[in-house]
């Protein structure tokens, strides 16, 4: 058994590695892997090389090519492509490790081992980081204990609300980021141990609720055949329910609470269930975190007092397990934006502060 980790977890275990340590992630296809690692060190100015080993046929992909020297006769091997010439660390990022021939396996023990590769070594820094796809499906190589022994192993499964977090920085379609946050169970591929009749069966992942919300950003309604096309990219079943949900879906977003709460609004709030808003106070926490940076002061001030009536509704509504949730996702959730934003305001923090001691009493 592996140790499983978040985005988070994984972040500081990067933080906290040495570079010479190799580091190999197990985990579904779709979750985000490289798109993850990527986008973390193009933050820190790092170059990060992504191969990808099950669909390189020739090791001169990896390796480069071989070239013979004029002055002295003997052969060694161009740098291929993704070489750094500049003499900068870079992440090497191998994916697809238990995918790659068995050919190329022998340069990734020489790579694992001391950062050499056909007598080049990576610059000084440098990492390797390799991943695998969790399940018999795409374990294509038996992988030698002696390469796996240099690796650091984790299992690496995203949460819900990494996904979410990032698909609110990425301006999804709020219909798909709010069917995920009440349906997580359609997030990622359910485990596959039952015959089907489909040759290929379409299963949704991480990946693809993202081209769900290109398909669907510009429509305002979701008709017949555009779920024909959701279907096509997460599967019939989820498209279904995508489209049910989206038929029932209330009409209150976080920017309407934080830009022009009313009586309308209390109106509308009376006559959703409790779960519903907790799920709005969530949303509500990712908007402001996503948005609050650059917002004029003036437009800052009309927020946090719409957001003070809108406390003050839950506490008078004897919403108390909706502001449970909200006090719980500031304390222990990656909004800080959004906490440094509330704080600014004592009606927030008495109101938060008064029910935190109810609590403890």
């Amino acid at each position: 058994m592996n140790m499983r980790i978040d985005v988070s977890e994984l972040y500081e275990i990067i933080n906290l590695t040495p570079p010479n340590h190799n580091i190999l992630l197990i985990g579904k296809h779709g979750i985000g892997k490289s798109q993850i690692l990527t986008e973390y060190y193009q933050k820190k100015g790092i170059n990060i090389v992504s191969l990808f080993l099950g669909q390189m046929s020739d090791p001169g992909d990896l390796i480069g090519l071989p070239n013979k020297d004029n002055q002295t006769g003997l052969t060694d091997f161009l740098p291929p492509y993704w070489w750094p010439i500049d003499n900068k660390a870079i992440i090497l990022f191998l994916d697809e490790l238990n995918r790659a021939r068995p050919e190329l396996l022998q340069s990734i023990q020489e790579l694992a081992l001391n950062k050499t590769l056909a007598g080049k070594k990576l610059p000084e820094g440098s990492r390797v980081i390799a991943a695998v796809n969790a399940g018999d499906e795409y374990h294509l190589t038996d992988l030698d204990p002696a390469l796996v022994s240099r690796f650091n192993i984790y299992e690496f499964l995203p949460s819900v609300n990494d996904w979410l977090a990032w698909a609110h920085k990425k301006k999804l379609d709020d219909r798909v980021i709010t069917f995920i946050q009440k349906n997580n169970n359609y997030l990622d591929s359910p485990d596959q141990n039952h015959a089907t009749d489909d040759l290929i069966a379409k299963n949704p992942d991480r990946r693809s609720w993202e081209r769900v919300s290109d398909i669907v950003k510009s429509h305002e309604t979701i008709d017949l055949i555009k779920i024909k096309i959701i279907a096509g990219i997460v599967g019939v079943q989820p498209a279904i329910a995508f489209h049910k949900f989206v038929e029932s879906m209330n009409s209150i977003t976080p920017d309407i609470v934080f830009n022009s709460f009313s009586k309308q609004v209390i109106n509308q709030l009376n006559t959703l269930p409790l779960q519903d808003i907790i799920y709005l106070n969530e949303k509500l926490l990712f908007w402001i975190n996503e948005n609050i940076q650059g917002m004029s002061d003036s437009n800052q001030k009309k927020g946090l007092l719409n957001i003070e009536k809108y406390l003050s509704y839950l506490n008078k509504s004897d919403r108390r397990e909706a502001i449970a949730n909200l006090f719980n996702d500031l304390q222990n959730g990656d909004f800080d934006h959004s906490r440094n934003f509330l704080v600014q305001s004592h009606t927030i923090i008495d109101m938060l502060s008064r029910f935190a001691e109810s609590i403890k009493l």
